[in-house]
């Protein structure tokens, strides 16, 4: 996959470039499906005359999709195959992206929503899987990754602004948009992406514990979906929360015992990948706790655009100019975790910049916290891909994949649902928008500096493990 001039770094092969074009459209397809939805949401609701809760259920129906079945995505790729379950799934995701653009009720558009998230939790592990396995580690997998990272923070940047151009033109079109670029994907990749590395020998399938992980994401990601909502069914939203802490515990029971595991815990016992994962928990989750919030303040207090709103965003997508360049070089240099922790500090810094907003801000105002986060996302998302998988056997990178998405689409929820709740908790108790506004501010910033003392604690233990014995490392 590589051509290695003497006295020269590695370089990629035009078969190994071709393959990682197609790898990353496949994350930039999930990326920009995810964001044009959202700029379309008001559309979708007129057209279709939904409820709030059905509207809600929209986005709702993706991420349970998503989020329950992440980790047996992760792991159907390690035992399956990487390439069988990213051309299978990349099939069922362009499918049920066109039945959702021919919806004409609500009902046939949240079938479509759940099952093309379930696709995506398939198809994303197995993307992910495939990159690691396609390059050696070393500065050409940085390079790779890097590229990877970049195309899939871009793609929801970007998403934004498609989906106000395409909602112009008709909401169906941000679905039939991502049916369109799925099919040059898999034309694309039958030729090109080769199954990688030896699947996992299957000694059985472990149907419970696969059921069970299942059942306890789906309880949990539904349960903290309805955070959004304070008071209304508390009772239920508790009883979904700890329904599914109790499934998590029967499935810790059923891996235990389970000769062929879906999940093997020793894996979740490493504290380097528990860290990159609650780094990327509380990095999206803070991301998209803002990101709602700024739509909020654009839209509903100064009367912009939905277009309008993506384009003040768009200045976030310099990571996909930044990632695949400034910050491979770094990760090459310092290696992932300072450069990471670098990302989550601009991330703080983004915050703390928009926390005084007025209602009468300038965009010039507004411009150094959207510069910042987009920095924050340039020097943060790759990092967080490459270190999901540092010092993991190749044959658990499938696995390493679901673990890292899981945790990423657990915290937008999350993130989202802290942000509304302490918004919609604010405008009960009587204050101003603008105030509610400022009071909600306070938690993607208190989620990014909680991911900051995360992997500054890990890089203190690092060091401190460096200096001690060298050969621990």
């Amino acid at each position: 996959m590589s051509e290695t001039a003497p006295g020269r770094a590695p370089r990629m092969g035009a078969r190994a470039r071709g393959t990682l074009i197609v790898l990353c459209g496949a994350i930039f397809l999930e990326g920009i499906d995810v964001a044009m939805l959202n700029v379309a949401l008001p559309t979708i609701r007129a057209d279709l005359g939904l409820t709030t809760g059905e509207l809600s259920g929209v986005v709702s129906a993706y991420v349970l999709g998503y989020a329950g079945f992440m980790l047996l995505g992760g792991r159907a790729a390690d035992v399956f195959g990487k390439r069988r379950m990213f051309l299978t799934w990349l099939v069922v995701f362009l499918v049920f992206s066109g039945l959702g653009g021919l919806a004409t009720e609500g009902w046939v558009l949240l079938a479509a929503r759940f099952v093309t998230g379930v696709a995506a939790a398939f198809l994303t592990p197995a993307g992910l899987a495939l990159v690691t396995a396609s390059f050696p580690a070393g500065p050409l997998r940085t390079r790779a990754l890097g590229f990877y990272a970049g195309t899939a923070a871009g793609g929801y940047s970007l998403g934004l602004v498609a989906g106000g151009l395409l909602t112009a033109l008709g909401w169906r079109w941000v679905f039939f948009a991502p049916v369109v670029l799925s099919a040059a994907i898999l034309l694309a990749a039958i030729p090109l992406v080769r199954e990688t590395g030896q699947r996992q020998a299957v000694r059985g399938l472990d149907l419970a514990g696969a059921g069970s992980i299942t059942a306890a994401m789906l309880l949990l990601a539904y349960g903290v979906v309805r955070l959004e909502s304070p008071g209304e069914g508390t009772a239920t939203t508790a009883a979904l929360l700890v329904g599914g802490a109790a499934m998590v515990a029967v499935f810790v029971a059923v891996e235990r015992r389970s000769h062929a595991p879906l999940v093997r815990l020793g894996l979740l016992r490493t504290p380097a990948l528990v860290r990159t994962n609650t780094a990327a928990l509380l990095f999206l989750g803070s991301f998209a706790g803002f990101q709602f919030l700024v739509t909020l303040y654009l839209q509903e207090l100064r009367g912009w655009t939905p277009l309008q709103t993506a384009l003040a965003l768009l200045v976030v997508a310099i990571d996909t100019i930044l990632a695949p360049t400034l910050t491979t070089r770094l990760v090459n240099r310092f290696g992932p975790v300072p450069v990471l922790l670098g990302g989550l500090a601009s991330a703080v810094l983004a915050y703390a910049l928009f926390l005084p907003v007025a209602p009468d801000w300038t965009y010039a105002l507004m411009l150094p916290s959207f510069a910042a986060l987009g920095l924050a996302f340039s020097l943060a998302y790759g990092p967080l891909t490459m270190a999901a998988t540092d010092g993991v056997d190749e044959a658990e990178h499938g696995l390493a994949g679901g673990l890292l998405y899981t945790s990423m689409q657990f915290g937008t929820a999350l993130g989202l649902s802290a942000a509304t709740a302490v918004h919609v908790g604010a405008t009960a108790a009587g204050a101003t928008g603008i105030d509610a506004l400022r009071a909600a501010m306070a938690v993607p910033l208190a989620g990014a500096a909680l991911g900051l003392v995360v992997v500054a604690v890990g890089l203190r233990r690092r060091t401190a493990v460096t200096v001690t014995d060298p050969a621990a490392v």
